[in-house]
């Protein structure tokens, strides 16, 4: 088949996956071809997908042709050039529409994003904000750890195809580097990255943060892991505060912004599960449940004095010596 006639298909099968199915007037004019070449696209719908159902049409007493949705549904899923253009449609109308329109295509572009599967998505997302980058329609401004294209590539590969990652890694407490077999279950993204992955060579071994600055080699081995029973990486990440996930379990956090901080602090979502409550005095108390307390370290300290931390103690005491009021701005 060619790539032309593979492109026809894909469209018709989309079309007989609605609820009115599709009929040879309409394979014919979509595809601008003749009544014949119509059934013989019918033939090849068949003959890909022997699911599809022949019917009448009531109305018209004409033969139709329907397929579940079920059936084309991996090949519904959009690319990354396709929820690009829609990115780029949500900010060229961001200049010219109301915001009625934008807010409408943001909410359709979030809808599609919650229709693909978890770790497609990820994927596609992530694919997408490269391709605005290279399109020089996004930016990343600040510091952040130099990439490596081969160990970035081969941990691409490696959570792709569950296959094991061999890597040559120096943590915090090696004095050298070591050579460890891991498997990758997913990668954290913030200051600084983290591969999610169970360490092959631990009896029993749960899931541990590598560093992906810290890994020195990294090399695709032959074979495929089974994942972590019960892990999903969405959960996973909300028990962190940013990407890091230091030792210490998870913690009760209370964060107290004064009202002068208010209308900075309403901007942001600290954590996916956060709850927000507006006082009487004006100020915001902002909570959640996360580890990383070393990095609500470093965030607490931009906002100077106008946070209070109310809970846990340990971030309390972490934090009192290091809250300033010259500070010109806030985050």
């Amino acid at each position: 088949m060619s790539y032309r006639n593979a492109i026809d298909l894909l469209t018709i099968a989309a079309m007989a996956a609605s609820a009115r199915g599709v009929g040879l007037e309409e394979i014919g004019r979509v595809l601008e071809r003749h009544y014949r070449t119509a059934q013989r696209v019918v033939d090849a719908l068949r003959e890909r997908f022997p699911e599809l159902e022949e019917f009448k049409d009531e109305e018209s007493g004409r033969t139709r042709w329907r397929l579940p949705r079920t059936a084309i549904a991996p090949l519904l899923t959009p690319t990354a050039e396709e929820l690009a253009a829609l990115s780029l449609a949500e900010e060229m109308l961001a200049n010219g529409a109301g915001t009625d329109q934008v807010k409408a295509l943001r909410l359709l572009h979030a809808k599609i994003l919650a229709l693909i599967p978890d770790e497609r998505s990820r994927r596609i997302e992530a694919d997408e904000d490269a391709l605005l980058l290279a399109l020089g329609h996004a930016a990343r401004p600040g510091p952040r750890p130099i990439g490596r294209d081969a160990i970035d590539a081969a941990i691409s590969t490696a959570l792709k195809g569950s296959s094991p990652l061999g890597i040559r890694y120096c943590g915090w407490k090696d004095a050298v580097a070591r050579d460890r077999v891991i498997a990758p279950h997913g990668l954290l993204l913030g200051a600084r990255r983290y591969v999610v992955a169970v360490d092959l060579e631990k009896v029993g071994g749960g899931i541990q943060h590598f560093r992906v600055d810290a890994i020195e080699e990294a090399t695709v081995l032959p074979g495929s892991f089974v994942r972590k029973e019960g892990f999903d990486l969405d959960d996973h990440a909300q028990r962190c505060f940013g990407s890091y996930q230091q030792e210490g379990g998870i913690h009760d956090v209370a964060w107290l912004f004064s009202p002068k901080a208010v209308p900075r602090a309403e901007g942001f979502q600290f954590h996916p599960n956060q709850m927000v409550e507006k006082r009487a005095d004006g100020s915001l108390l902002v909570r959640f449940r996360a580890a990383g307390l070393l990095e609500m370290c470093w965030h607490l300290y931009m906002w100077g004095d106008s946070v209070e931390v109310l809970s846990p103690p340990e971030l309390a005491d972490m934090v009192a010596g290091h809250r300033r009021g010259d500070f010109p701005s806030m985050p």
